[in-house]
Order: C-alpha cells, then structure tokens, then sequence
C-alpha cells in the first residue's frame, strides 16, 4: 500500500506545482488517511519536495497509527504538548524548508487556525488548495471499492440476522444498539453512520435518531445502516411492514418509493450528469403526488465519507464517472403515518461491464416481518 499513497501524493503534488504552489498542506481527517494511511484524528500531511511529513497530535496512548503508519516512506513526527497543532507545525516546517508558498485545506481550516498557520510563517505565502484531495477521492481503485464490497456485506449480514429477530414490542433504540453490535461481531470497525431506525410515524424520516417508541403491529419499520470497514463505508436502507400483511395505502407508497429507486439506479452510467440521476428518481414521485415530500437530493457519494461527492441533486454540477461508488436512497414521509426509504450503495460501471454494481444485496421486496 505505500506505493499507493506515495502515488497519490505524487499526483497532488504534480497539481501543486502547476498552480504554483511548491508544497502543499492536508488537514482533513479523510484527505490525510487518503494520502498516508490510518492515521489519528487531527494529524495533518504536508506534501513538499523530498520527504513528506505527517505531523500527529501528541497521543499519550500511542496508537498503533502513530507508530506504524501504512505509508512506510512518510516520515511521522509527533508533536510535543497537548496544544501542539499539526497544521501549524506543517507550516512552520515548510517555512523552514525554504517553501515559498504553501497551499492549504481552507475549507478544513477556521479563520483562526488559518491566522495562526500565517502567524508562525508570515514570509509564506498561503493558497487555496480546495477540494483538491477530494477530486482525487472520487475514482476508487479496485481495493478500495473490494473495502466497499466488504462493507456492503457486512451491513447487510446485520440487517438479516435482525429481521429474523422479534421485533414487537422493541424499541427503536434498542433495534440500533443491536444492528450497530452485529455490525461489529462481523468485522465492521463500527457504523458508518448513527444508525436510524424509524417505527410507525417515525418511519421513513431521513436521519431519523431512534427513540423509545416501541415496534407495533401494523407499522412500517424503515432501518438506515452502513458498516465502517478499513476506514471505507456503506449504506443500506431498507422499510419493512410488521404484521401479517400490509395495509394497501403502505403497498401503494411502498411501490412508487421502489419505481424511483430503481428509475435512480438504472441512470447510473459514466458520463450522465448528477443532476439527471436524481431528476429520474424525482419525477417518478412527483407524479405519484409527492413532490413536496421528496428531500433535496436521491444520493450522494461514498467512500471514505459517508457522504461525500458526487451529490445527486438537482442543481449538482458534473458528470458521473466509472468506478464511483454512490448510493439511491429516495424516501417518501407522509406525516403522523409513517414512510418508506430505499437505499442503497452501488458502483457507477459502463454498460459493457453489465451497468452499475450493486453492493447491498438485501431484498427490496416489501416483506411482513
């Protein structure tokens, strides 16, 4: 793995040098795992000519991150003091180098972090690196799209085991401890995300944070989940009906929330523009009349992040490449009744490789549980 990391930091730095910046410095947690493998929170990179650094807060505990990075060829520095902020200590060691000017995250940064970056090197100047990594993250290569596979897998391996699970009489909470621990029993590093679990009324709420209301007859149970494998995360969304059998107000809601999921999957294709992706999706519910009730957006990225770029929504920029992971995940919420959300995390893939990759596997058949 260190010659991967060290080729994606060579390519940012190729992108460095053409702006004109002769090094460059990443702060975001993500960014920084990207480029030099786990490494603690609130470590800072600084990419520049010779050995790049990666600078992490001092760790009383010493983590196996700071004392073994995966990327071998970094030098690791671990920085004296409680106080001692990497980012800044990535400027005054570029300061030191001689670097002229340094590009930064300042998007990751805040005003004073970004004051006090220019305070320790006021002859360097500073420029805007932007979403500079986060461009580079958006194609995965074969291994980080096989963590997402494993990731799909996991997520879905808790999901089943749940289902065969009582679940009257449950509360929403409890449902999420136990998803979230059986993510864990089969390797996950944990959640991806808080788990949401919505029952009844709260069902199909997006981001839903589960209460105490317990599992009744009758109710839609929608469940949110994903597994954090390796640092990469999934997503799985799945509504269920408990009882014997659906009322047909839930059968209607349910089949016009599948139809725009599955009009969202089948325009996942290298070049299509973001914004066609969730228009697919969006006009199958708005014709069912609930235009209103649809969210800001049908998908949005994944990797490293939960949600991460590309957004699918409708005024979101760019085109759709192969080889990025991104998730449909519509829902409908009809107020004091209940909802439906449909998620799921697949792989943009040309139709010559048999179209987009779906790696949650769960059924999306409305089951009676």
């Amino acid at each position: 793995m260190s010659e991967v990391y060290a080729a994606r930091r060579d390519r940012l730095r190729e992108r460095c040098h053409a702006a004109g910046s002769e090094a460059a410095l990443v702060s975001g947690n993500a960014n920084v795992r990207y480029l030099a493998g786990p490494a603690p929170a609130g470590a800072a990179l600084l990419v520049c000519p010779g050995q790049d650094v990666l600078l992490c807060p001092c760790d009383p505990c010493g983590t196996a991150a700071v004392t073994r990075p995966v990327a071998e060829d970094l030098r690791v520095v671990v920085l004296d003091g409680a106080d001692g902020d990497p980012a800044v200590a990535g400027a005054e060691r570029a300061a030191a180098a001689g670097a002229g000017s340094l590009a930064v995250e300042e998007h990751h940064l805040t005003v004073s972090r970004h004051r006090a970056l220019q305070s320790v090197a006021p002859r360097l100047r500073l420029a805007d690196l932007g979403p500079a990594v986060e461009q580079q993250r958006l194609v995965k290569d074969d291994e980080e799209i096989a963590s997402l596979r494993i990731a799909a897998e996991i997520a879905d391996q808790a999901l089943g085991e749940l289902l065969e699970s009582i679940l009257v009489g449950r509360t929403e909470r409890h449902l999420a401890l136990e998803l979230e621990r059986r993510l864990v029993d089969h390797g996950a590093t944990g959640p991806a995300f808080p788990t949401s679990v919505g029952t009844g009324p709260n069902s199909g709420l997006a981001g839903h944070l589960p209460s105490d209301r317990r599992v009744e007859e009758g109710d839609f149970l929608s469940v949110c989940v994903g597994a954090d494998y390796r640092g990469y995360r999934s997503e799985i969304g799945r509504t269920f009906v408990i009882g014997t059998s659906p009322a047909d107000w839930q059968i209607e809601l349910y089949d016009q929330v599948f139809a725009a999921q599955r009009a969202g999957r089948e325009a996942l294709a290298p070049g299509t523009p973001c914004r066609d992706v969730d228009r697919a999706a969006r006009v199958v519910l708005e014709a069912a009349g609930h235009g209103e009730r649809v969210g800001p957006r049908i998908g949005h990225g994944v990797g490293l992040e939960n949600d991460e770029d590309p957004r699918l929504t409708p005024s979101a920029m760019g085109k759709l490449d192969a080889c990025v992971p991104v998730t449909v995940d519509p829902g409908v919420h009809l107020p004091g009744r209940g909802g439906v959300r449909i998620d799921d995390t697949l792989v943009v893939r040309p139709e010559a490789d048999g179209g987009p990759e779906l790696l949650t596997i769960t059924t999306k058949e409305l089951l009676a549980l």
